[in-house]
């Protein structure tokens, strides 16, 4: 049994390590550039108001600024457009520095006198992210700063009236939530751009404070949709690198023909295409520069302040973000083109195709391309060009002469930019007033450049091609061969539409000739979300694409596609197969953060265990056996399914609702919004299915967290002996009744003065004690007994009868006959002990983050305003300071409290897994619970 249990450990073990490594290392390196600093940084603080400064003494509001600038603005005098920097979770204000940097360096190239003033916010580096109670203060001293700043302007001609905002991590959900404050008027906040902000919901639900925070910022959002139109938002994830804030959370939440909310993940960002971890995406430069050029281009010249416009702001973050046409925002031609080439420029394309390099002489070209007896054969025109200069390049023309085109329409504003050049795709059917394409080959600065065009079948477009099942574990291999005629390919990856999918994709290329030929795109295109991905390859060439999803198609209606930009007259060999490796980094990056939930279930389920182990023998089970008899899921699973078919029954529904009880928590594989606008949405969902393995991972966290905790203690209890007495009694440790007493008003003293996390730690500490005094007995009994194994003592009044030449070793709790059966009842308690505390260590490491606050600001405040463990840590402390007499004795003389115990500790896992995946700080009240009927086993 002891080698079973252990097998099955290290082989959970194994699966936890190699979802860990792909879901840390899996994706490669960080390939964003580095922004740097041409001088050194300085930032100058804003003085705000005296009750401002009262009121939040650990904030600060700061200028950025930089060599002759920083002196400019020492008195504040400023003249540009405002942008305040948000930093998230644990952030600093001087994260500033790259934008404020590169913003600095784009005005002094520009030739027209505008630029902007960079702000940011030091919210003292909180952990808002683990600990919810700071962030409505975040919120009201934002709103104080942004008044503070427009203060700043009041004596200009033409001064703003709003400021642009920039959050990263939580600082992008601390901005949207200033609508929710009764006093801001929305007229202060016209732009939101956030990066890896989690809107959708939290990634740790730790306290309830978080979780009230967002569902008050949804409920405004959703409710005043109409209200806050005028209000742009765009928000960028980081990508797969980012393992913080997963992207699928970073999705804003909004109507779906509210185009002012945008969201879209870095790696479709054009001219970026990287993905970044959390931190880098406030310095990635790539990043950086698209938001500076953007924020540039909503500059007014005539004001040099932020456009006020909705329709502009829009035009100017889809140029940027999305899909980054060759033509400026509002740089489209509406109005009729006409050509003054001479007719030896025209060439009219008589093939289907067009391959053109152009030379270094510079010259005037255009290619024709007639539509007229094409327009039944083929359905589109694509083209592409290596030339990335943003100019018009593709026309439809409407009025020929001769071989000329005297008048035209400009189609470039459909052109998309890839990573090796830029390509534009229409359709012919909706060109009914176009008589010709053309196609602009010039090059009037002599650069060399390659264009390549044709004419497509809509039916030779795309290919379906059916994904591998999840668990075909990779033994299972879709492949396709493209004889390549054309330009572009598309696969569709029929079943690929869940985040639990993930696919290892090799494209083998191969040409009888590589001269003159662009390079390969590779594109995984997802319709529902811009989390597109791209891949650049030579030819030939042999890739692997590792293929994942942010989010989860709804209503599986469509699928992810391959987009192939592919070499004409070449052959591609496509090889799907799923990565079980990434499949099991895609439900940690998922369902990661419930791992707590799952490992205190298995903790309590040891603990049952021995209870009923202690009942049938008298001994607690060992943690192997524990552990074994723990492995019973479908006793967890089976009443969770029950209950979620019940759920189905709208009569169940209104008793269940009327009773208050909470909703059934669905694992996080679908988006929070999902299950917000469909109550029966985690009943219709496959995720318990996940359960079993989620409970796998757990049980291994459990078991070796319970194995590090066993040799520290070992280890510690060596130190810590020379310090203490020898002791062979069980009841080493204990406290007598008046201490117990005493130790718990000084222990809720404690929690109501300071914080609930701080008087937790203690008694998980004192616990700790008494495990490491059971400890250092046990060492003591195992070496007298090994030292005289023949002799047995008596009873005596002051000590125990030792051989000649031993002396006498006095006990602290009396003096026990020192025999096998004594060694025997420390060990058991020690087992039953090593348990507990190490329930009590989970506890104590969930409420971790309000104790790291309370910490952080103690020179501000000493008392922890609102504290999430209080008062529900009470019943915990009181438990804790009690089990610290708790023996095996002790509970086998209570048989009636006992069995009630063993009974109701299942439902109480149950219940543990049915309402905490999305509620963390829940495990707390059902460990407290599940203690409290120990303690009744203990002294009833």
């Amino acid at each position: 049994m002891r080698l079973a249990v252990y097998a099955f450990c290290c082989f959970a073990l194994g699966l936890l390590l190699v979802g860990l490594r792909e879901l840390l290392f899996g994706f490669g390196e960080n390939r964003c550039s580095m922004t740097y600093m041409f001088e050194y940084p300085e930032y100058r603080r804003v003085q705000l108001p005296k009750r401002v400064a009262r009121q939040y003494p650990s904030y600060g509001l700061y200028l950025y600024g930089e060599g002759a600038y920083a002196q400019e603005t020492r008195g504040l005098k400023l003249t540009g457009a405002p942008v305040l920097f948000l930093p998230g979770n644990a952030g600093s204000y001087k994260q500033a520095r790259s934008l404020g940097s590169v913003a600095l360096r784009k005005a002094e190239n520009l030739d027209r006198p505008i630029h902007m003033n960079v702000f940011t916010i030091d919210f003292n580096e909180e952990l808002v992210a683990l600990y919810g109670g700071s962030l409505r203060r975040q919120t009201q001293f934002l709103h104080e700063s942004i008044k503070a700043i427009l203060r700043l302007y009041k004596d200009r001609p033409d001064p703003p009236t709003s400021v642009v905002l920039v959050g990263h991590s939580m600082g992008g959900v601390v901005a949207r939530a200033l609508f929710t404050l009764a006093r801001f008027n929305p007229r202060l906040v016209s732009l939101i751009i956030t990066q890896a902000s989690p809107h959708q919901a939290p990634v740790l639900s730790l306290d309830p404070y978080i979780l009230e925070f967002y569902s008050t910022v949804r409920h405004r959002w959703a409710t005043n949709a109409e209200n806050l139109r005028n209000v742009t938002v765009l928000s960028v994830g980081g990508g797969y690198l980012d393992f913080q804030v997963r992207s699928g959370l970073t999705a804003l939440s909004c109507p779906i023909d509210d185009l002012s909310k945008m969201s879209v993940v870095a790696t479709a960002v054009p001219r970026t295409w990287v993905s970044t971890d959390h931190i880098s995406i406030v310095w990635c430069k790539e990043l950086v520069l698209a938001t500076v050029r953007a924020f540039f281009d909503l500059i007014e010249p005539e004001t040099g302040q932020f456009t006020e416009s909705p329709e502009k702001r829009m035009s100017v973050l889809n140029y940027h973000f999305f899909r980054h046409p060759v033509l400026q925002p509002g740089g489209a031609q509406d109005a009729p083109v006409t050509f003054s080439a001479p007719p030896e420029a025209w060439k009219e394309v008589n093939t289907l195709r067009l391959f053109y390099s152009a030379p270094k002489e510079a010259q005037v070209m255009y290619f024709l391309f007639a539509l007229s007896s094409r327009r039944k054969a083929y359905s589109h025109f694509h083209c592409r060009s290596n030339n990335m200069e943003m100019t018009s390049w593709l026309y439809g023309c409407t009025q020929m002469s001769g071989s000329m085109c005297v008048q035209a329409v400009d189609l470039s504003s459909l052109t998309e930019l890839l990573p090796a050049y830029k390509a534009v795709t229409v359709k012919i059917s909706e060109l009914l007033s176009v008589s010709h394409l053309i196609i602009d080959a010039s090059n009037p600065s002599g650069t060399e450049f390659v264009v390549e065009c044709e004419l497509q079948r809509e039916e030779s477009l795309t290919v379906s091609v059916q994904v591998p099942h999840v668990l075909s574990f990779g033994l299972t291999v879709s492949d396709i061969s493209i004889n390549s005629s054309g330009l572009l390919h598309t696969l569709q990856l029929q079943d690929f539409h869940q985040v639990y999918q993930a696919f290892r994709i090799t494209i083998t290329s191969h040409c009888k000739t590589t001269k003159d030929r662009l390079p390969s795109v590779y594109r995984l295109r997802v319709p529902w979300f811009h989390e597109d991905s791209f891949d650049k390859a030579s030819i030939p060439s042999v890739s692997e694409i590792y293929s994942t999803l942010h989010t989860s198609r709804r209503d599986n209606a469509s699928s992810a596609l391959l987009q192939l930009h592919t070499a004409p007259n070449c052959q591609y060999k496509v090889s799907i197969r799923t990565s079980f490796p990434k499949v099991l980094g895609q439900i940690l990056r998922f369902c990661g953060p419930v791992l707590p939930v799952y490992s205190a279930v298995v903790l309590l389920l040891m603990i049952r265990a021995q209870l009923s182990s202690i009942k049938r023998s008298g001994h607690p089970a060992g943690m192997q056996e524990g552990m074994s008899q723990s492995l019973q899921l479908h006793k967890l699973e089976l009443p969770i399914l029950l209950l979620l078919l019940l759920l189905r029954q709208s009569w169940f529904q209104d008793v269940w609702s009327s009773l208050g009880l909470p909703v059934v928590d669905s694992l996080p594989l679908n988006s929070v919004e999902d299950l917000s606008q469909d109550p029966k949405a985690s009943v219709q969902e496959w995720p318990r299915i996940v359960s079993p393995l989620l409970f796998v991972l757990g049980s291994s966290i459990a078991f070796w967290g319970s194995t590090v905790l066993r040799v520290f203690v070992c280890f510690l209890s060596f130190f810590l002996a020379p310090l203490h007495r020898p002791s062979v009694s069980r009841d080493c440790g204990t406290l007598r009744l008046h201490s117990q007493i005493l130790l718990i008003i000084f222990l809720i003293v404690l929690g109501g003065v300071t914080c609930g996390a701080l008087a937790l730690m203690v008694s998980s500490l004192l616990h700790l004690y008494r495990v490491l005094r059971l400890r250092m007995a046990e060492r003591s009994l195992s070496h007298m007994l090994n030292l005289a194994p023949q002799k047995v003592s008596q009873k005596s009044e002051n000590g125990f009868r030792a051989s000649d030449g031993q002396s006498k070793v006095k006990e602290c709790n009396g003096s026990p006959l020192l025999t096998e059966s004594v060694l025997q009842d420390v060990r058991d308690d020690l087992q039953l002990h090593f348990s507990l505390s190490t329930l009590l260590t989970l506890t104590m490491m969930l409420s971790l983050p309000s104790l790291i606050h309370w910490r952080h600001n103690l020179r501000y405040w000493f008392h922890l305003d609102p504290d999430p463990c209080w008062p529900h840590v009470v019943p915990l402390l009181i438990s804790s300071v009690l089990l610290i007499n708790c023996n095996t004795d002790t509970l086998l003389r209570s048989k009636l409290m006992l069995n009630l115990t063993l009974h109701l500790l299942l439902p109480l896992c149950v219940g543990m897994l049915a309402s905490c995946p999305l509620h963390i700080y829940r495990v707390t009240y059902f460990l407290s619970a599940a203690l409290t009927l120990l303690v009744c086993s203990c002294y009833l």
